[in-house]
């Protein structure tokens, strides 16, 4: 059944990009890149592999090569058709730096064949060949998995994803706490408020005193200060569109560009003027995610090939960061006269650059969070969001803007209450109605910018934090590959939502939310089985 319903169900390979325009600091090309690793939020410190970045120019023509930009969205593929740009390899959460088997190798043992790898959801049509179904059947085919006492108070919605009408809902409208299914209303806001070739620039310019440099950080958690060769993305080495940019890279255009000014003695500082408000999250008692700041190297990370679910984080992740450019500026030949320190105002706009670097696309960081359920990525994403909407770059002005953004595009806003960018604050709530209208824009005609949505959900049984669930035992194993859905997990809260085709072949966008006593891998057993058992109905 299950082989039947791939051709028509998911996973071509390519990506889908929207427009490109200008914000923060967008690319002067539309390149595409893929997405990452653990529930969360985990990610991973990889670093800019790419020679074009070391240059303090434009960094070449990269639609010219892939061809993505234009076109892309206009329609979604259909069974066997792919949206363009090349197939890549799966990834996994568990995956650390240095690990070289991922979920579907054979080298790893019992793992299943990774069925199509980077994909874009391809739906059956969703035309009068694929039978909508009724609420009395989703009840009939959902009531018996819906009444698994593991899942404690649940609430469901199940809508078709053509036109996000509800199909079927169980306390649907009631607020649920959403968990990192949170990173769903924070990507749709990102990817239609930013364009999504936009990058995240870290730069180093003239300071106001003679012979000083300023570090100005640019929002970006991925710069790494790893050597190409140790970079890892869900245990895989990086490829030009998933390579984050590199702090060394950064050091080498900085000296160089001082070195031929006759410059080779420097004082350093670092501004960090981007964001405001206070940079501890909100939950303090959550350990999975560092002071959120414009500056930073591995996500903080004191190991950033840490295999740790929530890795050890620096106390101070932009001294970090500056200390390790220091370093490396040292290596290049140019003394750094004692330690960095803050910069006392922010960079001057027109002061002269001595050397730039480039994160991933928005597009391809969005998939990246979700894939991965990268916390410390999410809030570094919402802060995009709030500069763009003109509001505070902090936790209050970012959930303020995503807001915002979602009621312009029609999301209904009753009952919704962000605290954060990545769902880590446990008083966050969303009701499921209103994650299956998220996805359901993901997945319309009308809003092709918004497909790395889809494209960075986790795939049920092979990527990202749904590797190691739809496995063997579970009840769900038969809907492995045929499922795509966020995680959310908090102490006592399981959330799952995501995408998934009927036996008629038809896209649907469901949301499952719980709260329990239950261990949290019961819960998500029986979420996983809700879920499997709407591949396999038609539900009329």
């Amino acid at each position: 059944m299950a082989a039947g319903l791939f051709g028509a169900a998911l996973l071509v390979a390519g990506t889908v990009l929207g427009a490109g325009g200008a914000y923060a600091q967008p690319s002067p090309t539309a390149g595409g890149r893929s997405a990452g690793q653990g529930e969360d939020g985990n990610g991973q410190g990889d670093r800019d592999a790419r020679d074009g970045r070391d240059g303090q120019g434009d960094q070449g023509g990269r639609d010219g090569r892939d061809g993505r930009k234009g076109d892309q969205g206009k329609t979604r593929p259909g069974p066997g058709q792919s949206s363009g740009g090349p197939a890549r390899r799966a990834e996994s959460p568990g995956a650390a730096p240095g690990d070289s088997a991922a979920p579907g190798d054979s080298a790893s043992p019992g793992a299943r064949p990774v069925p199509g790898a980077g994909a874009v959801l391809a739906t059956a049509g969703n035309g009068p060949e694929a039978a909508v179904p009724t609420a009395q059947g989703l009840q009939q085919a959902l009531a018996p998995a819906l009444a698994d006492k593991n899942l404690g108070t649940v609430t469901i919605a199940v809508a078709d994803a053509a036109d996000g009408r509800l199909l079927y809902g169980s306390g649907e409208n009631t607020p649920a706490t959403p968990a990192s299914t949170t990173k769903l209303a924070t990507s749709v806001a990102a990817l239609s408020l930013i364009p999504a070739d936009t990058r995240l620039t870290t730069r180093v310019v003239r300071g106001a005193d003679p012979g000083s440099i300023t570090l100005v950080g640019g929002g970006d958690p991925t710069l790494t200060a790893l050597p190409a060769d140790q970079v890892r993305i869900g245990g895989q080495p990086a490829d030009a569109d998933t390579a984050p940019a590199s702090l060394e890279a950064l050091a080498r255009q900085t000296a160089t560009a001082l070195k031929a000014a006759g410059t080779t003695t420097v004082k350093l500082d670092y501004d960090l003027s981007l964001y405001s408000g206070n940079p501890q999250h909100r939950n303090p008692d959550n350990q999975n995610i560092a002071l959120v700041v414009p500056l930073m190297v591995d996500e903080a990370k004191i190991d950033p090939k840490s295999k740790e679910e929530a890795p050890a984080r620096v106390a101070d992740p932009p001294a970090a960061a500056a200390a390790a450019f220091a370093a490396m500026l040292t290596a290049q030949g140019v003394t750094v006269e004692g330690k960095a320190k803050p910069a006392a105002d922010p960079a001057a706009a027109d002061a002269a650059v001595l050397g730039k670097v480039d994160s991933p696309t928005v597009a391809r960081l969005v998939e990246r969070l979700l894939t991965t359920s990268d916390n410390q990525l999410a809030e570094a994403i919402a802060r995009q969001v709030a500069l763009a909407g003109h509001q505070p770059a902090g936790f209050a002005g970012a959930a303020t803007a995503v807001s915002q953004e979602l009621t312009k595009l029609g999301v209904p806003m009753t009952g919704v209450v962000l605290n954060d960018g990545s769902g880590l604050h446990p008083d966050n709530e969303i009701p499921p109605a209103v994650l299956v209208k998220l996805l359901s824009l993901a997945a319309s005609d009308q809003h092709p910018t918004l497909r790395p949505v889809l494209t960075g959900l986790p795939v049920a049984g092979f990527t990202g934090t749904l590797d190691k669930r739809f496995g063997s035992g579970s009840g769900a194993a038969d809907a492995a590959g045929l499922i795509r859905a966020k995680t959310g997990t908090l102490s006592g809260v399981n959330t799952l939502a995501g995408t998934v085709v009927d036996a008629d072949g038809r896209l649907l966008a469901f949301a499952v939310m719980t709260r329990t006593t239950a261990p949290a891998d019961s819960a998500r057993a029986a979420m996983d089985r809700i879920a499997a058992r709407l591949t396999s109905c038609g539900c009329h």
